[in-house]
């Protein structure tokens, strides 16, 4: 049984991982190259991801700068950029990209914090889906006499004080992710 619940707890942190990635990619009103992390570019016919095409480095602390190794692919670069959610014009001057952020808007802090918050919700639907196998498979392990009934449901028990603490930890860093934004 502790099998079981172990590669579900691991199932559980790694969405916790996933969270904290998406949460990454919501700037907050600083450069922070985690936020190109979702845009990929058309390389060759292969959608690449924007590190794995150039360097990309933080002169000061509101801006990104994008070196491709391959200028060729600056227009691509930049068209997937404009494309994005990211909401940055591109500034190509045919050797690099530039991105400024700039501050913040009340009203574009309210809808990052949507955003933050869908990021969190999903996170807790994942984590309740792999309660419901994991529950599955408990009760699945009980008619295959492999498990009691007390067993399972100690188990179910477990796997329920499991899921509050990784819900409770996605609340946790919605609530911090949140606070960066409101007070950027």
């Amino acid at each position: 049984m502790l099998d079981i619940l172990k590669d579900f707890e691991d199932k559980m942190n790694k969405t916790v991982d996933v969270v904290v990635s998406d949460f990454a990619s919501v700037r907050a009103g600083r450069a922070n190259a985690a936020v190109l992390d979702k845009i990929a570019v058309d390389y060759y016919g292969t959608p690449t991801p924007i590190n794995q095409v150039g360097t990309i480095s933080s002169p000061d602390p509101r801006s990104l700068m994008i070196q491709p190794w391959d200028k060729s692919i600056l227009k691509e670069i930049e068209k997937a950029i404009q494309s994005s959610e990211l909401g940055i014009n591109p500034q190509n001057d045919g050797q690099v990209i530039r991105l400024a952020f700039p501050q913040l808007t009340e009203e574009r802090r309210k809808e990052l914090t949507k955003q933050v918050r869908k990021y969190a919700e999903s996170g807790k639907v994942a984590v309740r889906n792999i309660r419901r196998d994991a529950m599955d498979k408990l009760k699945a392990a009980e008619k295959q006499n492999e498990l009691t009934e007390d067993d399972r449901k100690l188990g179910e028990k477990d796997l329920q004080d499991l899921t509050d603490k990784i819900c409770k930890k996605l609340d946790e860093l919605c609530e911090k992710k949140e606070k960066e934004l409101m007070a950027v």
